[in-house]
């Protein structure tokens, strides 16, 4: 029997910058999981009808996002949804990861991204672990 895929929201508004972070998480972030499929969204409306759906495994968001960012809707999303699924904040600087905290964030990437360091974050949150926000 063939297992799922996950599947992996990546949010923003450029499409380069989703390109970005699927790139450097790849299909299967580690040997010991599945595969991944990726869900792409570029505004909100997308974002909450995906999570709202319930079929979403992680969502990652970034934190620059334009109009409304990722650490306000990771916020948003952790208040709202009863269960929701881990969240995984992408940030430009080391400094702002404070604020993904704030957010609720289970794991934080800071840009650029580095595709070791980010698919291993990735494959722990999907392992169920939270990776404090020092982890970037």
């Amino acid at each position: 029997m063939t297992e799922q895929p996950m599947r992996v929201l990546v949010f923003s508004h450029r499409a380069d910058v989703r390109e970005s972070i699927m790139n450097a998480i790849g299909r299967r972030p580690a040997t010991d999981l599945g595969r991944v499929n990726y869900v792409e969204a570029d505004g909100v409306a997308d974002v909450l009808s995906e999570m709202d759906g319930g079929a979403i495994d992680l969502a990652i968001l970034d934190g620059e996002a334009q109009p409304t960012g990722g650490i306000g809707l990771c916020r948003q999303l952790k208040n709202e949804i009863d269960d929701c699924p881990p969240i995984v904040i992408a940030v430009r600087r080391k400094d702002d990861r404070w604020l993904a905290t704030w957010s609720q964030a289970d794991a934080v990437l800071v840009h650029p991204l580095d595709p070791l360091t980010s698919a291993e974050t990735v494959a722990d949150v999907l392992r169920g672990q939270r990776v404090p926000a020092v982890q970037a």
